[in-house]
């Protein structure tokens, strides 16, 4: 909005020529939405609690987690809105890649809505049953996987599939690219929210995961670093920066609530809403790849989940873990709640430091 309104004024001001850079309204974004979450958190606390919306607590959790029961909930509402405010202030918002991730992100906040509202009027942890979630996640997810495949009949987003360290073999899928995009999109909004259960732990991956993402899409989106780095030029992705950098600044000024011992929890709201955020920056970028190592640590809490149920269906009763999703396994074995949180946060930066060191090796 204000590039409209700024950049114009060059001729007369030389100084307002900076907004023409993206790295300029990226910052400008990521520190807005910093600022927005701090302004704006503390009163989205008050109204949760003042309607007693808070955290159910699952029985077959860890006991030491009954003591956050009734902590407000939620608040992954704060996240979406510093992200979207700073983007429709700081971005070209004709670039149809910004409007595919902002919807992206509010459609699946409202599956997370949904499921938290079930969870408040039902109180108990449970809102949407496994199947009607995943349910709606994939129409959710094919919708938006058709809107892919809509631009790609325009030309503006290309429908083969890009490997990583393979340059020649790049297969074009078409109609083929559905499922992946389903795949995809289901898979990082349910890694996120499985990873969602402790003070800082999904949000403070997140932020290492969105800020590597920033530089991945600025890469992309650039003409020279791209050639250089021998990776999928997408030039749409260039103005994606300022969402993703809006995205990161907001995942930093939640975590100031979130960190142990939280004031606020993200809720469903905010788990799908960021792995489908994720998910589809990756998608545009086509680094879709590169997520499961920008995510490692989301990837290893949902195999973890997979292979207890898997283990413990085949071996009538029996775990490999003392509980899944992974967090809880360190948990049981005695490890305390902040010590899990900084470990996860130090494996997810090494995550994605290996995904930055990737491109160079091409």
């Amino acid at each position: 909005m204000l590039y409209w309104l700024l950049v114009p004024l060059r001729g007369d001001f030389f100084f307002f020529n900076i907004f023409r850079y993206i790295t300029v309204r990226t910052a400008l974004a990521g520190i807005t939405a910093l600022v927005l979450s701090f302004l704006l958190g503390p009163r989205l606390i008050r109204l949760l609690q003042k309607h007693q919306i808070g955290q159910e607590i699952r029985p077959e959790g860890p006991q030491s987690h009954y003591a956050k029961k009734g902590t407000p909930s939620m608040g992954g509402l704060l996240i979406i809105i510093c992200t979207l405010v700073p983007t429709l202030v700081w971005g070209k918002l004709d670039n149809l890649y910004v409007w595919v991730a902002v919807l992206s992100m509010v459609l699946f906040g409202l599956v997370g809505l949904i499921d938290d509202v079930l969870k408040v009027r039902r109180k108990r942890s449970l809102g949407l049953r496994t199947g009607q979630k995943l349910l709606l996640q994939t129409l959710l997810a094919a919708a938006i996987g058709l809107v892919f495949i809509w631009l790609g009949s325009r030309g503006e987003f290309d429908l083969s599939l890009s490997f990583p360290f393979l340059k020649q073999w790049v297969p074009f899928l078409g109609w083929f690219y559905l499922p992946w995009i389903v795949f995809i999109l289901v898979g990082s909004s349910n890694a996120v929210n499985l990873a969602d259960g402790l003070d800082g732990l999904a949000i403070g991956l997140t932020l290492i995961s969105a800020t590597a993402l920033t530089a991945l899409t600025y890469v992309a989106g650039h003409a020279l670093w791209s050639q250089y780095l021998n990776i999928a030029r997408v030039p749409l992705a260039a103005e994606l920066t300022v969402f993703v950098g809006a995205f990161a600044g907001a995942c930093l000024g939640f975590l100031w609530f979130n960190c142990h011992p939280a004031q606020l929890f993200m809720g469903d709201v905010g788990a799908l809403s960021l792995g489908g955020t994720m998910a589809v920056i990756a998608l545009l970028i086509k680094q879709e790849f590169l997520l499961f190592t920008v995510a490692g640590v989301f990837i290893l809490e949902a195999l973890s989940v997979l292979l207890q149920v898997s283990y413990f269906k085949l071996s009538k009763g029996k775990r490999i873990f003392k509980m899944a999703p992974l967090h809880h396994h360190f948990e049981l074995s005695g490890w305390p709640e902040g010590r899990v949180v900084i470990r996860f946060w130090i494996l997810g930066i090494i995550f994605a430091l290996f995904s930055l060191a990737t491109l160079k090796l091409r």
